[in-house]
Order: C-alpha cells, then sequence, then structure tokens
C-alpha cells in the first residue's frame, strides 16, 4: 500500500471542508417563461397560436441573436431528420423513408405570423428546424425581454415521437410541437437541428391554455386548472358559460388551462376515448393515467398503477424527492418517451413490458427533467443512469433477481466492442455512425458507468454520490465533471482517471489469469492487463474443500481504497504502467479449485475467456 495515502474518512473530511461548494459559484442558466394559448381544428390536424416568452438573460454575455427550434418542419421530405434516417445503415424502423413518403396533408409544419421583441418587429430566417432573429434591441446581462409570436402549425402524421394518429389510435401526442427557444449556456447556443435524437431546454413556468372539441379528454404537463373537465359526465352538468364555446353549427369547444413550474418542455395528448384513473399518492401528489378503453389495453394499466407507485417510491429512496404535484402516464407516442411531469409510451403491451417502459420514462423524470444534461452532448448521464436505476427499480418491485439487474446492458456493451462500432461517449448524439453504435453506448454503456462506478467506490457510496448529486444539481443543467468532483469527494478517491477512459476514449477492460504455478507449498499468480482501460481486481480463490479466500488490489492512481469486508484481503497498488501483476499464495496449488477474476461480475471485462482458472 502507497504510504502516502490517508485513511479515507481523512480524505473525505478534507476534501469537504476545504472544496467550495459543489456548485461553482460563477454557474449561471437562463430562464425562460412562456405563455400560450392554443386553438386546435381536430378535423384538419392544424392548430392557430400565440406565444408570449419571457427570456431572462442570467448570462455575463450580451446577446444579439436568438435561436428558436421548429420540430415540426422535421417532418417534411428533405428535412435532416428525412436525409439522416435514409443514409443511415441501420435506421430506426419506425422512420426508415416514412418521412419523404408524406403527402402535403401528413407532413408537419410550422409557419410564423410574426415575431416581436417588447412590441418590435423582427427579422428571422429559418433553416431547416431551427430559426435565427436579430433581437432589435440586444439583451444585456441580467435583463429581461419579452418575444412575442404568432403561428401556425400543421400536426404531422405520426411517425417519430409526435403527431396525430399513432398506431394504437392515439387522435393527438403533442411533443415537440411548438416554438421552443433554444438553449444558451457558457458553452454559447445549442441550436441543433432536429434529427431525430435528443433535446435541451430552457428551465421556465409554462401557463397554457388549450382550445379543442369538447369530446377530447386531454392530458399533458402541469396542472389542470380547470380539473372538472375530467370529471364523468362534465359535459351534461352545470358548466360556467365561459369555459364552454358553443355553436349550432361548430362543435362545442372546451379550453383545457394547464400550469407547469419550473420545467424545460411541455408536452400534452388528446382522445376522445381516453380513461382517466387517478392514484392519489404520499405528500397529496396525484399519479394520472390515461389510455384506451379497449379490454386488452384496460386490465394491465389498471395492474400498473400500485406499481408505478411503488416505483416512484423506489428512485425517491435512491436519488431524492419527486417535487412536482402529479405525474401522468399517457398511452400515445411511438414508444416511450420522458417529457416533463408525463411520458407518453405506446399501450399494447404485455404487462412486464408495460413495467418497464414505465419504469424507465418515470425514472427519466430525475435523470433529465430533474438533474437536466445537455442529453445531445451527455446522452449516457441522461439515458445510461435512468437504465441502471430503472432496471434496479423494475427487479425490486417485480421481486427479481437485482445480481442480474444489469446483465443485458454488460451483454450488449461486449457486443458493442466486438462489433468494431464503438465510439466515445463524447460523441454528440447525431454522430454516431450508426443507430445501434448510438443506443449501445448511450443506454448500456451509460448503465455501466454506474454500475462499475459501485464496484469501484462501494455500493453505499454510490448511493450517497448519487443522493448528492440530485441535492446538488436539481432544477440545473449538471455535466460529466460535476458529477465525478462529487463521486470524488463522497469516495475521497480520485476518478478522473474512470471518467476520461470510459466516456471520452473507446478503450476497454480486459484482464486475464496470465498463468498459476506451483512453488514447493505456495502458488504463484500472474495476472495481466491486455486493455487499456486500468481497473481495480478482485479475484476469488476457492479451496477444495469449499472455503472462498477473496483479494483486491487496488488502482495505484486511484489514490483511495473502498471499504471491503473483513474476509477480503487487500493488496499492494497496481500501477497502470505494469502489464503483470504477481501475488504469492501462501495455499499449495493443490488445495485450490479455482481462481476468478471479478467474481461480482460487475466490470465490462470484454474477455470473460481469461477471467477463470480451474485446477484439475
Amino acid at each position: 500500500m502507497n504510504p502516502l495515502k490517508l485513511p479515507l474518512f481523512i480524505v473525505a473530511f478534507s476534501l469537504s471542508f476545504f472544496c467550495k461548494s459543489q456548485v461553482d459559484k460563477n454557474y449561471w442558466q437562463q430562464k425562460a417563461d412562456y405563455t400560450m394559448d392554443v386553438k386546435i381544428n381536430v378535423k384538419t390536424h392544424s392548430y392557430k397560436a400565440s406565444q408570449e416568452l419571457t427570456y431572462y438573460n442570467n448570462s455575463p454575455d450580451t446577446l444579439s441573436r436568438v435561436f428558436y427550434h421548429l420540430y415540426y418542419k422535421a417532418f417534411q421530405p428533405g428535412s435532416g431528420m428525412d436525409l439522416r434516417s435514409q443514409s443511415i445503415q441501420d435506421p430506426d424502423t419506425r422512420v426508415k423513408g416514412r418521412i419523404s413518403k408524406l403527402d402535403k396533408k401528413e407532413i408537419g409544419d410550422i409557419q410564423i405570423l410574426s415575431l416581436k421583441q417588447d412590441g418590435k418587429p423582427l427579422n428571422f430566417e429559418v433553416a431547416d428546424t431551427v430559426l435565427e432573429l436579430e433581437l432589435a434591441t440586444p439583451l444585456l446581462p441580467n435583463s429581461k425581454t419579452v418575444l412575442s409570436m404568432d403561428w401556425k402549425a400543421q400536426i404531422p402524421l405520426q411517425i417519430r415521437r409526435t403527431g396525430r394518429d399513432n398506431k394504437e389510435g392515439i387522435a393527438l401526442s403533442m411533443t415537440q410541437w411548438y416554438p421552443k427557444i433554444a438553449e444558451y449556456d457558457h458553452e454559447g447556443w445549442h441550436a441543433y437541428p432536429y434529427l431525430g435524437r435528443e433535446f435541451h431546454g430552457v428551465w421556465g413556468d409554462y401557463d397554457v391554455t388549450l382550445t379543442l372539441d369538447a369530446d377530447y379528454v386531454v392530458a399533458g404537463s402541469g396542472v389542470l386548472q380547470n380539473p372538472t373537465y375530467w370529471h364523468k359526465g362534465y359535459l351534461d352538468s352545470s358548466t360556467d358559460a365561459n369555459d364552454i364555446i358553443i355553436s349550432t353549427k361548430k362543435p362545442r369547444k372546451l379550453t383545457w388551462h394547464f400550469i407547469a413550474e419550473n420545467v424545460h418542455d411541455f408536452a400534452w395528448a388528446a382522445d376522445p376515448d381516453y380513461l382517466h384513473d387517478i392514484l392519489e399518492i404520499s405528500n397529496d401528489r396525484k399519479l394520472h393515467f390515461f389510455y384506451k378503453n379497449t379490454p386488452s389495453i384496460k386490465a394491465n394499466w389498471e395492474k400498473l398503477q400500485p406499481v408505478t407507485e411503488k416505483l416512484l417510491a423506489y428512485f425517491e429512496k435512491y436519488i431524492g424527492t419527486y417535487p412536482y404535484p402529479q405525474y401522468s402516464v399517457i398511452q400515445g407516442g411511438d414508444g416511450g418517451m420522458e417529457y416533463a411531469m408525463c411520458t407518453l409510451i405506446t399501450g399494447e403491451r404485455s404487462f412486464g413490458s408495460l413495467v418497464g417502459v414505465t419504469a424507465h420514462e418515470l425514472a427519466h423524470s430525475w435523470f433529465q427533467h430533474l438533474l437536466a444534461t445537455n442529453e445531445s452532448k451527455h446522452e449516457w448521464m441522461d439515458e445510461g443512469f435512468t437504465t441502471y436505476i430503472s432496471s434496479l427499480a423494475v427487479n425490486a418491485v417485480l421481486e427479481k433477481d437485482s445480481t442480474k439487474a444489469h446483465q443485458n446492458s454488460y451483454n450488449t456493451y461486449r457486443k458493442l466492442v466486438n462489433s468494431g462500432l464503438e465510439q466515445p461517449q463524447t460523441t454528440h448524439a447525431d454522430r454516431y455512425s450508426c443507430n445501434f453504435a448510438y443506443g449501445a453506448s448511450a443506454y448500456a454503456k451509460g448503465a455501466l458507468f454506474l454500475d462499475q462506478l459501485g464496484y469501484i467506490v462501494g455500493e453505499e457510496v454510490l448511493e450517497e454520490i448519487l443522493k448528492t448529486y440530485y441535492s446538488t444539481w436539481k432544477f440545473k443543467h449538471p455535466s460529466p465533471i460535476n458529477f465525478i468532483r462529487i463521486a470524488e469527494k463522497k469516495s475521497g478517491m480520485h476518478l478522473g482517471w474512470y471518467l476520461l477512459d470510459w466516456t471520452q476514449t473507446s478503450n476497454f477492460i480486459d484482464y486475464g489469469i496470465k498463468s498459476v504455478v506451483s512453488q514447493k507449498r505456495k502458488t504463484r499468480i500472474v495476472l495481466e492487463r491486455n486493455g487499456e482501460m486500468p481497473m481495480p481486481i478482485a479475484f476469488q480463490v476457492v479451496l477444495k474443500n469449499g472455503t472462498f479466500i477473496n483479494y483486491y488490489i487496488p488502482l495505484e492512481m486511484q489514490r483511495g481504497v473502498k471499504a471491503t469486508p473483513k474476509n477480503v484481503q487487500t493488496l499492494e497498488d497496481w500501477s497502470f504502467a505494469a502489464t503483470t501483476y504477481s501475488i504469492t499464495l501462501k495455499t499449495p496449488l493443490k488445495n485450490i479449485k479455482s481462481i476468478k477474476l471479478f467474481p461480482s461480475e460487475n466490470v465490462a471485462d470484454i474477455d470473460l475467456s481469461n477471467n477463470v482458472f480451474y485446477t484439475n
């Protein structure tokens, strides 16, 4: 053991005492408050809307330009999303060439009718899905401005996430549906064209009114301000005349009013045949469920409701409290996708699949909608952390073997490495050469980042890291370095090497048992490092009498050792520069049955064939 190392409790205390606040005092983030009034024509699949956006420039920079996302423009032949889907080697099966075949009544579109800053008309240009405008008055640091917009939109035939008439017959899945201001942070503007991947949004408050035919049931982000609309028989009861628009020539309409505070997105869905169930849970909160009234769906969605409450309780226990008053699980979309205070998922699934997708999307409430990483650049923190915690939650709630929770992620990651298609996790979400590489990297490899971190620092320490990460960075935009610094402070270890190798390179872990030889009454073991990524090593010796002997070899550059049980013998550090490591055991080889590296199996060693040695 390196004599310069201090006991971990001293290191941890020193770091917490001498280091400044976890959030840098110079940290800032923008704010965008939306007020939107939307009138939907369900027959023509279109709407007209107005938006008043109060934009707060909390940066130290003067802004002369502003960018908006116009996501609906992706659903037009020749769009970037269309071209990318047709050129990538393994296109999303939900998209493929479908956008190129849309006719004029099926495409998505947003047309800006007027755009003003504090009442002054603005000039703007649109390129693919991005609107760029020059401000009439530059926006100074620590000041705000009001951007007013009128627009009309055509709702696309549902292809990817958003649109009308999905494959299960849901009328409206309204996601990425409005002009949304792009994020501006210390790296500048994040005005990426929408190619079908991930998002990055500005924190703010949403006040949204939606007017559409009265026979539609509406679900969405935020808290409904006129919840009597959800009551059965509402239209047959006495109603405030201001709430229902009545005409002898036109269908009756309702105006639904939602408020969502401190979120960075707003989504909604509507269908005439939605059933709506409400489950009241702790702290005066409610879980809402909206789904089609068909026998094949109804039974599973009713069974899902108490399970969802258990899932939420699991996430609160291991991450932190869900701060909003409601969460809605809504049938819609094209699979499963997370949004502020709600998710849209397809409903025609087995019960196990329904639980799995609900767990994953609900977990996104923490890893993305409360810890709002830039998922276009750090998608592994969003999808990977969500996959990690939701896999554990499903196994716990359904009472499955928790030791196998991440087995699929390990298998997928090894397949990625062996395919030769792996790219570093610093790759932008839109720049992966194929969808398989993106998915395996974001979901599987991202999940293993946390599972292996638990191996490195200890499972109890990992739990503390996640809780501290949440309490420190909720309602902000954390980056990888923010997370790893918390991990270092909670563990007392140096972990930059782990973040570097695992996320910024395609280096892989590959250790093996090179030789095992008898030396009189002792046994000499030589281990070897075949991969370029370092790891501390755990190995287990099983004697023929059934005794287990466990050993742990710290990694020198880690500058610390995790707490281990008394039955684990900690050996001298292994320097990365040394490709081999020798151990002499006092146990005769004739008494040994087997030797195994990484017996807990939560290290992604890519070649398992040389990890086990058996005696004759």
